[in-house]
C-alpha cells in the first residue's frame, strides 16, 4: 500500500523556521517527483514546491522562493522542506505528494499519492 507521511508541522513565530519531513513506503521512490502542496482555510490548495526522483531539479512557487528549500535522501525515502522566514500568510496544511512527472509536479492532478497533512502555524 503506498503510503506518504508528513510531520514537523507546529506553531512558530513570524520570522521563525520549521522543517517539514515526508516519509514514503509502498513504491519505487526515487521513480518519483515529490511536491509539497499547501491549501489555507477558505483558500484553494496551492503548489510550493517540487522535486525530482534524483533530486536534481527542484521548483518553488514565487512566494516561498528565497525561504524555502526542498531536498530528499533517497536511502530514507524522505523529502524535506525546509522553511524560513515563515510569515503568518504560510499558515496551512501542508501535504507532499508523489508523481511520475517532475514536469506536472507543480500541478495536482498530476500527483498520485497523497498524505494527509501537517499544520503550520504562523503567529505571534
Amino acid at each position: 500500500q503506498s503510503q506518504l507521511v508528513e510531520s514537523g508541522g507546529g506553531l512558530v513565530q513570524p520570522g521563525g523556521s520549521l522543517r517539514l519531513s515526508c516519509v514514503a513506503s509502498g513504491f519505487t521512490f526515487d521513480y518519483y517527483a515529490i511536491g509539497w502542496f499547501r491549501q489555507a482555510p477558505g483558500k484553494e490548495r496551492e503548489g510550493v514546491s517540487c522535486i525530482s526522483g534524483s533530486g536534481g531539479s527542484t521548483n518553488y512557487a514565487d512566494f516561498v522562493k528565497g525561504r524555502f528549500t526542498i531536498s530528499r535522501d533517497n536511502f530514507k525515502n524522505t523529502v524535506y522542506l525546509q522553511m524560513n522566514s515563515l510569515k503568518p500568510e504560510d499558515t496551512a496544511v501542508y501535504h507532499c505528494a508523489a508523481g511520475p512527472y517532475f514536469s506536472l509536479c507543480s500541478n495536482a492532478d498530476g500527483m498520485d499519492y497523497w498524505g494527509k497533512g501537517t499544520l503550520v502555524t504562523v503567529s505571534s
